[in-house]
């Protein structure tokens, strides 16, 4: 048990010092969490990594909110919708198989590849402000349909999620990564609410990884600050290659 312990604490460091940069942790946690503890079900293990994923989120926001302002009319509507769905999602994913989702994935996460490549400015500057009901509708939508998703499958969320906040929302990258981190405090929170209730976290794994990915987090989210937009847009751009490799796998190779 010891041995298990190490390896996902490691595995929750790695995941928040991503995470607190561009998201994307959930894309280290859950690989290695699956293949740490075979003998337990699957919605055992994504309830148990939500903890540590709740954690990271935190110490990351709090870090990003010394930096940035945040717009907290929005993001507290934004946060509502997300917990709401997200809770959905999560009693969904201990209904139904998500196997059928990963293939539309596949086509959206090369999209997002490609957008993000080809468009080298991409987050580095904030663009006009939108209309107030224009900013109210698209924040909804994002919370309505990534809060689903977050719940229901979860790796890639935050990612997700901060490019919504740039291609919708004109943030910055540095904007959409604190604000970020508010909604997805919000649909782990709906997980986590979920999952306790059907007894679906296992605490002698989540609280030490929640310390783990809470230090990675700090280190990760530190880093971005220091360093700034393009470097968050390079290290977006390597994650969502990541996720596209991942679920590239799960649709072509694995069996």
């Amino acid at each position: 048990m010891v041995t298990t312990i190490v390896i996902l604490c490691l595995a929750a460091f790695v995941a928040g010092f991503v995470d607190a940069i561009v998201g994307g942790g959930g894309l280290i946690q859950l690989p290695v969490a699956l293949i740490t503890l075979p003998n337990d079900a699957v919605s055992t293990v994504i309830g148990t990594l939500k903890i540590p994923s709740f954690s990271g989120t935190a110490f990351a926001f709090v870090q990003y909110a010394r930096r940035v302002a945040i717009k907290w009319k929005i993001t507290a509507l934004m946060c509502a919708l997300a917990f709401i769905f997200s809770y959905t999602g999560s009693y969904l994913q201990t209904m139904v198989s998500n196997a059928f989702m990963k293939p539309v994935l596949l086509v959206i996460l090369t999209g997002i590849a490609i957008y993000t490549y080809t468009k080298k400015d991409l987050g580095d500057k904030k663009r006009e402000s939108l209309p107030e009901k224009k900013l109210l509708l698209y924040s909804a939508s994002i919370s309505v349909v990534i809060g689903l998703y977050d719940g229901f499958i979860g790796p890639g969320a935050g990612s997700f999620l901060i490019l919504a906040f740039i291609s919708l929302l004109h943030f910055d990258f540095m904007e959409a990564s604190a604000h970020a981190k508010v909604v997805n405090l919000a649909t782990n929170f709906g997980s986590i609410i979920l999952f306790f209730y059907k007894g679906k976290i296992m605490w002698i794994y989540a609280i030490p990884m929640a310390i783990c990915n809470a230090l990675g987090a700090l280190l990760g989210s530190r880093l971005a600050m220091i360093r700034g937009n393009k470097f968050i847009r390079v290290f977006f751009l390597i994650v969502v290659i990541g996720t596209l490799l991942r679920f590239s796998y799960d649709v072509f190779l694995k069996n």
